[in-house]
């Protein structure tokens, strides 16, 4: 699995590894839960990490399996497996119960639907070889009391179903590469979802990036106007043509009133509403692009497993 290729607005904390397009390693991911942040936009490859500790299966005291229904861990190796039962054992309910996540997930007359997803997300991790003390944290992260976190979207462009039940938040920078690379997942989640999911746009220019952030107000002039969506395209699309004259012939492109297009992108409105994109995201611990909240939620884990995350979500519901 490579580290991922990040586009960071601070100096990398010595404990920190990059998050690459695909995903973290699972050393990567051990370190980003020490301070429980993400990273962004920017390549910090070669920068190793001591990875995390394995459970010897030599040492490991047996567990005995639970029998959760919609959760098989047959092709699961045997220490992994008992690795997986004695999580289920340590770890509490998703629902606020004081029970165990195994007891919450086998018992049938539990009202929580969230149980048996949170079973089937350590099973997850556990497969893809995480070690029990980062399942751990990465649990706390996804369904602890108190790390979820209220991002505002009030005036976020969304795309997708107002009403789909599962909000994904991105912060982005239409200077980094790395985020146009992410572009055409994120929207077919979003189209694939069948109105599950919707997709809310936040600004977060880095400083790295000298066309970022009149880019971003060019983005919020054309929402002013009804086509964010088609200017956040055109803006990926031509990332290394983000000059002013390129941006005003977007908006031509688009049949904006271009005079009033300008205006608006450079207004103190505009540009207020940028800046407090970028406030509230450093407020949140965002330091990079792209970084992403599932339902208030940080997003830590591997992109090519954002899907099975919210497929979790959903089945919870």
């Amino acid at each position: 699995m490579n580290a991922m290729r990040i586009c960071s607005s601070v100096p990398r904390r010595p404990l920190v590894a990059p998050r690459g397009l695909r995903g973290r390693s699972r050393a990567v991911v051990a370190s980003l839960l020490v301070v429980l942040v993400a990273s962004g936009c920017g390549s910090t490859e070669g920068k190793g990490t001591e990875a995390p500790a394995r459970t010897s299966p030599a040492t490991a005291e047996k567990v005995t399996m639970p029998a959760v229904p919609g959760v098989d861990v047959a092709g699961l190796p045997a220490a992994e497996q008992q690795r997986w039962a004695k999580l289920l054992g340590t770890l509490l309910s998703p629902c606020g119960d004081p029970v165990s996540l195994a007891k919450c997930a086998t018992d049938e007359g539990r009202g929580c639907r969230a149980c048996r997803p949170a079973a089937r997300y350590v099973a997850r991790l556990v497969a893809g070889g995480i070690d029990d003390g980062t399942v751990e944290q990465l649990y706390r992260l996804r369904y602890g009391p108190d790390t979820k976190v209220d991002v505002d979207v009030s005036r976020a462009p969304v795309r997708g179903s107002p009403m789909a039940p599962v909000l994904l938040v991105e912060f982005s920078d239409f200077q980094c590469p790395f985020c146009a690379a992410a572009r055409p997942l994120l929207e077919r989640i979003v189209r694939e979802s069948g109105g599950k999911v919707r997709l809310a746009y936040k600004h977060f220019p880095l400083p790295s990036h000298t066309h970022a952030k009149l880019a971003a107000q060019a983005a919020v002039a054309a929402q002013l106007q009804g086509r964010f969506w088609e200017m956040h395209d055109l803006l990926f699309t031509h990332q290394d043509r983000l000059e002013r004259a390129d941006l005003l012939g977007y908006a031509k492109q688009l049949g904006l009133d271009v005079a009033r297009f300008e205006r608006d992108m450079d207004s103190d409105a505009v540009q207020r509403r940028v800046e407090a994109d970028r406030e509230e995201g450093r407020k949140l611990g965002v330091d990079g692009t792209p970084y992403l909240f599932v339902d208030g939620r940080r997003y830590m884990e591997d992109l090519e497993d954002l899907d099975a995350y919210l497929q979790e979500c959903l089945d919870a519901m």
